[in-house]
């Protein structure tokens, strides 16, 4: 079968005897990489294992390297085939997330979580972000225990008359509030979670203006151990709120139309608001076709609010566009703003700007 492909840009799917779709691929040279399975040698090779597996493949041509990649994320998230695993792709990107339920949990993981958790980043440095968000948690008195830990408030103790369990080692040192334990009340354990979301979504920098005061004191009584401590803190919260801003920076500069010239001239444009694709079309060439352009710009272009965290089903969406575009810095000259289309239809045809985000 792999004879009749083409060495051109595609997306393939792999479909065992019952019909599931057990492994989506893409390649720029399509009939090659077919091939190469079949050379696979068995049980060593991955190649090898699926293709065994295997008694159907489909594919679809894409237009371009950057339209295959695209389209494979999108499919493996449709059909979530077994031998896909991380989407074919090793993370070099960390993600902060804050769990849902009674006491929200501030943590980091690399993959994105359930809907329910909200997500903020992505970051590089996981060692640095780590100690941040631990520092984060410490001054806070936030929890870092078990998702799964049972939480009892202090109200609840009191109310049905509960008895409070021993609190940790963190309640011992005074860097946890010990909502597992009943020694705190909810509406105070949710404050310390909204300064920290404040913090996280870069509305308030309250959690390093305690440890500038608190650093100060210290220095003031002649504590200068204590002093020095509490600056590394100081430092810690510093670059991480530096980095909370960069990435949300580095997220709205992913906001243009690029135009995908195509590897046999099926060249593309994209609407790309806040690194995530929000329609395609092939590129206009006439006035008619540029105008109609211009309705889906205006329909998918609008302003977000980038204080928020980003959507878990579109992360992987981000992370491959932050990577396409740090990978390929040419195709920014590809690129025009959102704004400059709306404004101009047509016009953009003949005197785009040069984007140089």
């Amino acid at each position: 079968m792999a004879t009749f492909a083409q060495d051109r840009p595609a997306v393939y799917r792999m479909i065992n005897p019952v019909g599931r779709v057990i492994y989506v691929g893409k390649s720029k040279e399509l009939r090659t990489r077919l091939l190469s399975y079949f050379r696979a040698s068995f049980p060593y090779d991955k190649a090898a294992r699926i293709i065994t597996a295997t008694c159907e493949i489909e594919w679809d041509y894409q237009p371009s390297d950057f339209s295959a990649h695209l389209t494979e994320l999108r499919q493996i998230k449709k059909h979530k085939p077994l031998y896909n695993v991380r989407m074919n792709r090793t993370r070099t990107w960390v993600l902060v997330k804050v769990s849902s339920g009674p006491a929200p949990k501030i943590y980091i993981g690399r993959s994105p979580g359930p809907s329910n958790v909200r997500h903020y980043g992505p970051f590089r440095s996981p060692g640095r972000v780590r100690d941040a968000v631990k520092t984060l948690n410490d001054l806070l008195g936030l929890r870092d225990c078990a998702l799964n830990m049972p939480i009892v408030y202090s109200e609840q103790v009191d109310l049905f008359g509960l008895n409070s369990r021993a609190g940790c080692i963190r309640y011992e040192l005074k860097t946890c509030t010990a909502p597992c334990a009943g020694f705190v009340t909810e509406a105070a354990y949710t404050i310390q979670v909204a300064a920290a979301l404040a913090f996280l979504e870069g509305r308030s920098i309250t959690p390093i203006d305690r440890v500038v005061e608190t650093m100060s004191r210290a220095s003031d009584s002649g504590q200068f151990e204590i002093a020095a401590r509490w600056r590394a803190r100081f430092e810690s919260l510093e670059w991480f709120f530096a980095e909370i801003n960069k990435a949300r920076s580095v997220i709205d500069s992913l906001t243009f139309v690029y135009t995908d010239p195509g590897s046999h001239g099926e060249a593309m444009s994209y609407v790309i608001n806040r690194a995530r694709v929000r329609a395609a079309a092939p590129a206009p060439h006439t006035p008619i076709e540029a105008e109609a352009f211009r309705a889906l710009v205006a329909q998918h272009g609008k302003t977000e609010s980038s204080a928020r965290p980003v959507p878990a089903d579109d992360i992987d969406e981000m992370l491959l566009l932050l990577s396409w575009f740090r990978r390929h810095p040419a195709a920014i000259r590809k690129t025009v703003p959102l704004e400059y289309w709306v404004s101009n239809g047509h016009r953009a045809l003949h005197s785009p700007p040069i984007n140089s985000c």
